[in-house]
């Protein structure tokens, strides 16, 4: 029999579960119904749009709330939805819109291209210029366009194994560096033995024995790099991960830089975020650390699709012959490798990113000084309350960049949990018009102290609520 404290206690529990039950269904109801028209549209069109635009992971308690918000228009720091809901976005593109939604300057460079039509096939009357511009600010020798991050790090790997003749490549935990099979792998516990293993279902378990997969800012990575010196290609690094932005190792970065560089080993900054964000060098010029090859994209794209792959003439030297003259007797005489794609160097790709490059020379390194200020002043009273309010949360950044302060990665049970609770808080942060989707949220030059001190109000509310 229970006694009477069990019983008490049985019945508190109850009451609070079917309280925590009512306030979440009636969030659901408010929510749907505020973005109606994105739910109507998810449904509609799901028969035929295989689509994995949604909020995270799909969990049966948020159902009724798995489906995209739909963008109709954008400026400044706002977006509006399908049903005029006005957000302040703080996601700027997965990291593209250094500058807000629609800036001026790129919009005219990008009506003017528009106007001289989109020539496909000619060489873009822009594209050495872009290159010279590119090179100017990464201090890189030479530039190759493509038309995606993953393409440009595909280019990378590919160059790198061109000009070393080896296979293997060595990357970190935690790092992202597109969607395609040969960086799609991670470590996993088999058997009692840490292995590195296919990251989803049809990536081919082959794939898994030209990668290595190292842990991020710990010197025992380092002996695994000697253990395989004869046989890496390359080591392919985030130097500051959007899932991690606490973790900002500059002593293992140059500890990296010197032993890849005594090994022969080919060091491939990947600079998809962190390029012209943190600096107008990126991490590299931030670090002081000089890699071989770099990859780019998002930022310099100004919103249009664009990757970049740029390097020392020694590895990108492979995409084309390498330098020579007219009039003389000079010819190409690096060994290629293969590289190609029909949409590279698109005129309005090429016309955005002239017009981005140029605002960035132009403005100097104090655009990205004085943003990178305004969000770790952000970040900093947002930690402050919470924890003044006991709140199991804290925030980091890398310049405009923010996130979680984490530095190890969770277990999935710990991840599990966690993603609920957090999914919970970006829509109730949706439904106070703050659009951050991820983990991981960027401000922007278009974001005024008014936005900031919303999304800071929005933050402690949402938290409010769901106490």
């Amino acid at each position: 029999m229970a006694t009477q404290t069990e019983t008490s206690a049985t019945v508190s529990t109850s009451e609070k579960t079917l309280h925590q039950q009512k306030a979440l269904e009636e969030f659901i109801a408010r929510y749907t119904q505020r973005t109606k028209t994105s739910k109507q549209l998810a449904q509609t069109y799901r028969p035929v749009l295989a689509d994995n635009k949604n909020l995270g992971e799909f969990n049966p308690v948020f159902k009724e709330l798995y489906y995209p918000i739909v963008g109709k228009r954008s400026l400044g720091s706002r977006i509006w939805d399908v049903d005029d809901n006005e957000y302040i976005d703080v996601m700027m593109g997965l990291g593209i819109n250094l500058f807000g939604h629609n800036p001026p300057f790129i919009k005219e460079a990008l009506l003017e291209q528009l106007d001289k039509g989109i020539q496909v096939g000619p060489q873009s009357e822009l594209a050495g210029e872009v290159a010279e511009l590119i090179c100017q600010l990464t201090g890189m020798e030479r530039v190759a366009f493509s038309n995606t991050g993953t393409e440009a790090v595909m280019t990378a790997i590919r160059l790198a194994r061109a000009a070393t003749g080896r296979t293997k490549i060595a990357l970190f935990s935690g790092s992202y560096h597109g969607h395609f099979d040969g960086t799609l792998v991670k470590a996993q516990r088999v058997d009692g033995k840490l292995r590195v293993v296919p990251l989803a279902p049809g990536v081919p378990p082959n794939t898994v024995n030209d990668v290595l997969v190292l842990d991020y800012g710990n010197p025992q990575s380092f002996e695994t790099i000697k253990e395989y010196k004869q046989e890496l290609a390359a080591v392919l690094v985030v130097p500051v991960q959007t899932s991690r932005p606490a973790l900002q190792p500059k002593t293992f970065l140059h500890q990296l830089r010197q032993l890849t560089q005594d090994l022969g080993i080919t060091l491939i900054f990947d600079e998809m975020v962190t390029g012209f964000r943190i600096h107008p060098g990126g991490a590299q010029a931030y670090f002081g650390i000089e890699a071989d090859i770099a990859t780019y994209g998002k930022i310099v794209g100004g919103g249009m699709p664009i990757g970049i792959i740029a390097g020392k003439a020694v590895y990108m030297d492979a995409i084309d012959g390498g330098m020579w003259n007219y009039g003389d007797s000079s010819y190409p005489q690096a060994t290629k490798t293969f590289f190609a794609g029909t949409f590279c160097k698109h005129p309005l790709a090429m016309a955005a990113a002239r017009a981005v490059l140029k605002h960035l020379k132009t403005q100097g390194s104090a655009l990205q000084e004085q943003l990178n200020q305004r969000t770790s002043q952000f970040v900093e009273t947002l930690n402050t309350f919470f924890e003044a309010n006991q709140v199991p949360l804290r925030l980091a950044n890398f310049g405009s960049l923010f996130g979680s302060a984490a530095i190890e990665n969770p277990s999935s049970a710990e991840n599990s949990a966690a993603s609920g609770s957090m999914g919970l808080f970006r829509y109730q942060l949706l439904s106070r018009g703050v659009h951050l989707l991820g983990a991981s949220g960027y401000l922007s030059t278009a974001h005024t102290d008014e936005d900031i001190d919303y999304i800071i109000q929005a933050v402690k509310d949402s938290i409010g609520e769901l106490r």
